[in-house]
């Protein structure tokens, strides 16, 4: 019943346009951009009459007042125009629109209490909690089942092909968590806490490497488009129009955010950008290898960090600046270069990924590249610090209180 009203209610919003073309796509992409860097402009006047600004602090790299709520028209941008262009194509199932309204909806309240949080300031716990209702939303659990994202089958990368009667588990071409359908049951709870780990540590990921102008509004477009790339090749032609009007969203406020940038998104735009990463890497199946190589080096780093301030004993949530872009900011890289060292590893990473998607054994090679994405950055950290020991630069560590960003 609420699958059909979503479908009726998407139906009346659209124009009758019926399968998207790549043109098509195009377009949609071209008009979210345009939108998103017509609105940003808005957004910046705004907060600077009324005085929303992220004011210089020790923990932050910039030296003037700038605003802070860029999300909000990256967010708006990716609304109203996917709205007009996206629509269901031949090989999508019914479920699919129902993820897109459970999206804006969940991506609604994370914007709306993360703006709160980037004019006025909230403690991690309520973001959390907000974090962990729109995971929720994204579940879609009514009735007796799960109508949104559910992850609890994966692609085995030791297994065979094609299923065959009288295979061990571990040789089966998919591997299931407990469950074999989206059910509302005791058995989902695994599958529940990894759909939850991967949105919220997704929007977590992009919220932590937003630390300098155009860090995580470039890396994202970048795993956006080869996630448009991909599922345009797989021939889930609505999802790609749907991944390159976030694409555009994106890539629209990167001028603004460009170092030295004008505006930043704030926590309303990151978060909202790994919340959208993290629902189109699953829509559709076969990208989350593919997200994960793209995405590889903000996630090792986020990873290794954490990890650091729980062997030195302290909070994971405690600021520092022994993040990576941090590290080469201290053994004298420009923001720029920074910025570009990420977006070239993160085109490099995708044309593999999209590269190994058309091998035999595709899974077992993704596997491997995603060992190469890891080798790549354990190897990367090494020479850094080998670097800053040779210069004697010193990486701060901030002081003893947590930090306020989730």
């Amino acid at each position: 019943m609420i699958e059909s009203m979503l479908m009726h209610m998407h139906l009346l919003l659209l124009d009758p346009i019926q399968i998207p073309s790549l043109a098509f796509l195009l377009i949609g992409g071209a008009c979210a951009f345009v939108l998103a860097y017509v609105l940003t402009f808005a957004v910046r006047s705004f907060c600077h009459r009324v005085g929303w600004l992220d004011l210089p602090a020790a923990r932050r790299v910039h030296t003037n007042p700038l605003p802070r709520l860029g999300g909000v028209a990256i967010f708006l941008a990716f609304v109203v125009v996917s709205l007009l262009f996206y629509t269901l194509g031949p090989k999508s199932n019914s479920n699919e629109i129902v993820i897109y309204w459970l999206l804006l909806v969940s991506g609604g309240l994370i914007v709306l209490v993360h703006m709160y949080d980037d004019v006025k300031g909230l403690n991690p716990l309520p973001k959390l909690i907000v974090q962990t209702i729109a995971v929720i939303i994204i579940l879609g659990p009514w009735g007796t089942v799960f109508h949104g994202i559910l992850l609890f089958t994966f692609n085995n990368p030791f297994g065979t092909e094609i299923m065959q009667p009288g295979l061990p588990w571990y040789r089966e071409p998919t591997l299931f968590l407990f469950i074999h359908q989206s059910g509302l049951s005791l058995a989902a709870i695994p599958s529940i806490l990894l759909t939850w780990f991967w949105i919220v540590g997704m929007m977590n990921t992009v919220n932590w490497i937003d630390g300098i102008d155009g860090l995580a509004t470039g890396v994202v477009a970048i795993a956006a488009l080869f996630i448009t790339i991909i599922s345009w090749i797989m021939g889930q032609q609505s999802i790609a129009i749907l991944s390159a009007i976030f694409t555009g969203a994106t890539l629209g406020f990167l001028p603004h955010n460009w170092n030295p940038a004008k505006i930043f998104m704030g926590d309303s735009g990151s978060m909202f950008l790994g919340l959208g990463l993290a629902v189109l890497s699953v829509m559709g199946g076969a990208k989350l290898a593919l997200t994960l190589m793209v995405l590889g080096c903000p996630v090792l780093d986020v990873a290794v960090v954490v990890m650091s301030r729980i062997r030195r004993g302290q909070s994971p949530l405690k600021y520092d600046k022994t993040h990576l872009h941090h590290r080469l900011l201290a053994n004298g890289a420009s923001v720029r270069q920074i910025c570009y060292m990420f977006y070239s590893l993160a085109f490099v990473f995708g044309i593999l990924a999209i590269s190994l998607s058309g091998l035999k054994l595709a899974h077992f090679y993704k596997l491997v590249g995603l060992g190469l994405v890891t080798l790549t950055i354990t190897l990367l950290i090494i020479w850094i610090d080998y670097q800053k020991r040779r210069s004697r630069t010193h990486v701060e560590l901030g002081d003893a209180k947590p930090t306020i960003k989730l």
